[in-house]
């Protein structure tokens, strides 16, 4: 029996919920996050930003919004799973320490076991670059323009046991046009997402 969503409390202004950022890159996604919680009064604040390397370039904007940062890399463990087990819970371990009740991943490109997502499910949120359910997985803009779709888009959605199978939160529409290339889209497509997430979070974080 697969569990079902449990959600967090309800945030306000007031007490907004706690978040993480889960990030593996530049981290434009999170600066968009952190812009709009600066500039909108909103029922939800970034606490703590994670990366799964310390190569990532988006640490250096928690850095700058004085937000508590750290680089969990896989351990060197030579059986894979024990190997994701053990580096989930180190990260497990830094989400209960801020206090965390909402984690938000943001261009995160690891897949999360079924056991770190059941700790989570409903308490965790995530944005793909396509119109779910159509293009899942990692190279969603690829297979939409050999697709030859017209209309591509992005999605948060809540993460569950799959991979970008969750339950739907919030869509946006981005057109695409036959001179795209993928960095192209891929840019378009941000700018969406950037408008999108924060907004979607603002509703889920205080329904």
């Amino acid at each position: 029996m697969v569990d079902s969503y449990i959600p967090p409390r309800r945030g306000s202004i007031d007490d907004p919920l706690r978040i993480a950022v889960l990030i593996s890159g530049g981290g434009s996604g999170l600066l968009a996050l952190l812009n709009y919680q600066l500039t909108n009064p909103s029922c939800h604040i970034v606490e703590l930003v994670i990366s799964d390397s310390d190569a990532s370039k988006g640490l250096h904007y928690a850095t700058e919004f004085d937000i508590p940062s750290f680089a969990i890399e896989l351990p060197d463990i030579q059986d894979k799973h024990q190997q994701r087990i053990f580096h989930e819970d180190m990260v497990q371990e830094k989400l209960i320490e801020s206090k965390i009740e909402l984690v938000v991943m943001s261009g995160y490109m690891r897949i999360l076991t079924p056991i770190f997502v059941k700790k989570w499910k409903g308490r965790l949120v995530n944005i793909h670059p396509s119109l779910l359910p159509k293009y899942p997985g990692a190279h969603a803009h690829r297979d939409a323009l050999k697709d030859g779709a017209e209309i591509t888009g992005c999605t948060v959605h809540l993460v569950d046991e799959g991979v970008d199978t969750g339950e739907i939160l919030a869509q946006s529409e981005v057109p695409v046009f036959a001179t795209d290339t993928i960095e192209i889209l891929q840019e378009r497509v941000k700018k969406a997402e950037h408008l999108l997430y924060p907004k979607t979070l603002d509703y889920y974080c205080s329904k």
